[in-house]
C-alpha cells in the first residue's frame, strides 16, 4: 500500500536531528518503571479519564530518559510546570538541559527528548474527518493548497498536518488553540519544512502519524548518546 510518509518502528528508541525519539502502543506498555509519589499525587488530582493517558505517557517519557541519561528510570520523575509543559528531574534535580515533549491516543504514546527545545505530536488517521472540520482555523489557504498536491483527502495527509502544528506549537510551549498554529507554516509535507528556525520529520506510526519539530536547529552540544540503533530517516 503506497504511504505518503516513512513508517517509524514502535518501541526501540530512534534517534533524530540530536533529538532521541521513542513510541508505543499503549497496550504493549508495562507499568515499570512505577510512578514516584511526586508524580502519583499529579496523576490522582486528574479527572479519572485523564489518568490512564497520563500514566501511560509519564511510564514511556521515563524510560527514554533513562536511557539517553544512562540512568535507572525509577530515579527518573516528569512533573508539570506551572504552564503544563513537561519538566524532567533526574534523581531529584531539574534537569534544565533536558527538553522533553509527550503525545498521546487512544491507541498509542510517544516522547521525544533534545538538548533544544522539541515537540512531538501523534495524530490518529481516524481523526483525519475531525481535522477536515477544523482545518481552516489551524491552516492558512496555501497550506490547504500545499496539501492538496499531496492527496488533502487521504487521512495520513491530514494527520500528519495536525502533528506538525501541534508539534510546532508544543516546541515553542504553546497550545494547538488560539493564533499559535496560524504563526507556523507548513511549506512542505513530504519532505516536512516548516516556517521559521525549525526543522521537522513525519513518520507513520502503525494507525497514527507522528511528527517531531526541533524549534532551533542551530548547532547544540548533544545530550548524550543514545545505546540504541534504531536511527530515524
Amino acid at each position: 500500500m503506497d504511504t505518503t510518509f516513512r513508517s517509524i518502528a514502535p518501541g526501540p528508541v530512534h534517534r533524530w536531528g540530536g533529538a532521541g525519539l521513542v513510541v508505543a502502543r499503549r497496550a504493549d506498555l508495562h507499568r515499570e518503571p512505577l510512578l514516584s509519589p511526586a508524580e502519583r499525587r499529579v496523576v490522582q488530582a486528574l479527572p479519572a479519564w485523564r489518568q490512564a493517558e497520563w500514566t501511560a505517557g509519564r511510564l514511556l517519557a521515563k524510560r527514554l530518559v533513562g536511557e539517553v541519561r544512562a540512568v535507572p528510570a525509577r530515579e527518573v520523575e516528569i512533573l508539570p510546570r506551572e504552564d503544563g509543559s513537561p519538566c524532567v528531574v533526574v534523581g531529584g534535580s531539574p534537569a534544565p538541559d533536558v527538553h522533553l515533549s509527550i503525545s498521546h491516543t487512544a491507541r498509542h504514546v510517544a516522547a521525544a527528548v533534545s538538548p533544544q527545545p522539541v515537540g512531538v505530536d501523534l495524530c490518529e488517521t481516524a481523526s483525519a474527518a475531525a481535522v477536515r472540520r477544523v482545518a481552516y482555523y489551524i491552516l492558512c489557504p496555501e497550506e490547504l493548497s500545499l496539501l492538496g498536491t499531496v492527496g488533502r483527502d487521504r487521512p495520513e495527509v491530514l494527520a500528519g498536518a495536525w502533528a506538525l502544528k501541534e508539534a510546532a506549537v508544543k516546541a515553542d510551549r504553546n497550545g494547538v488553540f488560539g493564533g499559535a498554529p496560524r504563526r507556523v507554516v507548513i511549506l512542505g509535507l513530504r519532505p516536512p519544512v516548516l516556517s521559521g528556525p525549525r526543522r521537522a520529520m513525519v513518520w507513520q506510526a502503525g494507525e497514527a502519524v507522528l511528527a517531531l519539530v526541533l524549534a532551533q536547529p542551530a548547532a547544540q552540544p548533544a545530550l548524550l548518546a543514545i545505546p540504541s540503533p534504531g536511527q530515524a530517516t
